[in-house]
């Protein structure tokens, strides 16, 4: 009897999944960013969330959800009901890196999740605040080298990407700096914005309406970019090995309709259409993915490579989850 009742309610379900994809979304959506407000994975989150609310004719409810670099939010969606009312958007730390960082990590990024769509690339930067005394990422390297433990930087959690691309930055410098964590890369900024930090390394979205109160050494691209003309490569830096483009992508959990996805997909697409949404990503020095770049498929790959790319990285640099 009790198979059979689970049968007819496997049934059930099979056979209201399709007609639940074809109604979606009938009320209000969430989408969870692992983060405090005002760093970049949210402001990217709420610029292409408004666009989508409207072709999906339903509110996308941003909400915060910071802790542990991003990864108590990311859990949360991991764990949560796969139809489609509860979405994250996750970037590279979230979703790739955490798999070095985090030997119990309680989601697994390449299974764990559906991907839907790759919103926003953010090239890094590495800034201080007006006084630091240095002019030059070359006299910047040179001072922390000079003075072991004395200076710090800020960053948006252990295993967010502004910490992953100072890791790497000091990494290849050999300099030891204490490191001070926040829930986010906007609490951190302010923080820096107060003179409370020295520096930090993050994404352009969080720097470059900030430019002209912060000093601000290189960004980690082969080409200069056109919101921040002023601010040298990492070639002209004399670093060239450090590139750094971070990524802002989103996901469903594991299980959720294949229509559904395609359904947020379509609508995410619609979003890096609009000229308006367009306008006010470039401003923010956002790198737009092309149309192959914006599939679920794509998405999911590139988690895959880049899980392969930063796990040696963090091996290499000594990093964990309690550093």
């Amino acid at each position: 009897m009790r198979l059979f009742a689970s049968a007819l309610a496997a049934g059930l379900i099979a056979l209201a999944s399709p007609a639940a994809a074809q109604s979606f979304p009938s009320r209000a959506i969430t989408m969870i960013v692992p983060f405090a407000a005002g760093g970049t994975t949210d402001i990217i989150a709420r610029i292409v969330s408004e666009h989508m609310s409207r072709t999906l004719g339903q509110s996308i409810v941003v909400e915060n959800v910071g802790g542990a670099g991003g990864t108590t939010g990311s859990t949360r969606v991991a764990r949560a009901t796969p139809d489609g009312y509860t979405l994250i958007m996750g970037n590279m730390g979230t979703h790739s890196a955490s798999v070095g960082l985090y030997p119990n990590l309680a989601y697994d990024p390449r299974t764990d999740f559906e991907p839907i769509m790759n919103a926003a690339g953010t090239p890094m930067m590495i800034a201080a605040h007006k006084d630091f005394p240095a002019s030059t990422l070359q006299e910047m390297i040179a001072l922390i080298r000079a003075n072991p433990g004395r200076y710090n930087y800020g960053h948006g959690g252990v295993g967010s990407t502004s910490h992953l691309t100072c890791v790497f930055f000091h990494h290849l410098v050999g300099a030891p700096v204490q490191h001070v964590p926040f829930r986010g890369s906007g609490p951190a900024l302010a923080a820096l914005l107060g003179k409370q930090l020295d520096y930090v390394c993050d994404q352009t979205v969080t720097i470059v309406p900030q430019l002209a109160n912060l000093k601000t050494y290189v960004v980690a691209t082969p080409s200069r970019l056109g919101v921040a003309p002023d601010v040298p490569t990492s070639a002209e830096a004399g670093l060239p090995v450090f590139q750094v483009v971070g990524w802002n992508a989103m996901f469903a959990p594991k299980g959720t309709p294949r229509e559904i996805i395609e359904r947020l997909n379509a609508a995410g697409r619609a979003a890096l259409a609009d000229e308006s949404v367009r306008k006010r990503l470039l401003e923010l020095g956002c790198e737009i993915p092309d149309a192959a770049g914006q599939t679920p498929e794509a998405l999911g790959a590139h988690v895959r490579a880049e899980v392969e790319k930063w796990t040696p990285v963090i091996k290499a640099a000594g990093v964990t989850a309690g550093n």
